[in-house]
């Protein structure tokens, strides 16, 4: 028989048979991973078993490759969320891309860690969209689809870096750009570091890393759309305050 036993956070739940649940969960160590929990699709298990909540896992199969039952206990459930429609379509968001980009158990320490804290800055409000974005924009990185905004991809230059391409991920200065500015996607400052870090330009910042989600990584990973929970933040971090 093969245990193991550490804290993590729900991504995904779907019914299995009357009374069970399949719990899809991101762990430090195991990254990604699946298994029953029994009773899980019950009532009396239904507060946990929700994606964003942070539970103790302690995963047990009889053979390393099979699904394996969950045994979970409470850590943090991060029900305040329900009451902040914002803050629920930030922490849906998270764990719906995760679901969707990560491979199965394959460790992720960094990116857990990452996770970790931007849903600790969802959950207690604030400003948490900068914190969301640049989460964004590490989890293509680790995935191999990282963006270059070191400097210009056509004169070098680090100065007045504006657009990125939307082909190479790379950043363009405006004097790079030339006539070809209308065919890149515009670079707020703070995906930088620099600037305000307004509504506006948080939305902005969030359609380039949707960009590269969209069409460089999903096509990598099958046919299938960026989650819908993604574009939900979106269109909210869009409406006028």
């Amino acid at each position: 028989m093969i245990e193991w036993r550490e804290e993590g956070m729900v991504l995904a739940v779907r019914r299995h048979g009357e009374s069970d649940a399949i719990v899809e969960a991101l762990t430090r160590d195991h990254g990604r991973h699946a298994g029953v929990v029994r009773g899980g699709g019950g009532r009396r298990l239904a507060a946990l078993m929700q994606p964003g909540a942070q539970l103790q896992f302690a995963w047990r199969a009889r053979l390393e490759d099979h699904l394996g039952h969950y045994a979970v206990d409470a850590v943090r459930s991060r029900a305040g969320v329900l009451a902040d429609p914002l803050a629920l379509a930030g922490l849906t968001s998270v764990t719906s891309l995760l679901s969707f980009v990560l491979p199965e158990r394959e460790a992720q320490p960094g990116l857990y860690e990452a996770t970790m804290t931007v849903a600790d800055l969802i959950e207690h409000g604030g400003h948490w969209p900068l914190a969301y974005l640049r989460w964004e924009m590490g989890l293509i990185d680790r995935l191999g689809f990282g963006l270059d905004l070191s400097r210009c991809a056509v004169t070098g230059s680090r100065e007045d870096l504006a657009y990125v391409s939307p082909r190479t991920g790379r950043a363009v200065s405006r004097a790079g750009a030339g006539g070809w500015a209308d065919r890149l996607l515009p670079l707020p400052l703070c995906m930088l570091g620099q600037g305000p870090a307004v509504p506006a330009e948080i939305v902005a910042g969030l359609r380039v890393t949707g960009h590269v989600l969209g069409t460089r990584l999903a096509p990598s990973l099958g046919d299938r759309p960026i989650p819908a929970a993604r574009d939900r933040l979106v269109a909210r971090l869009s409406r006028p305050a």
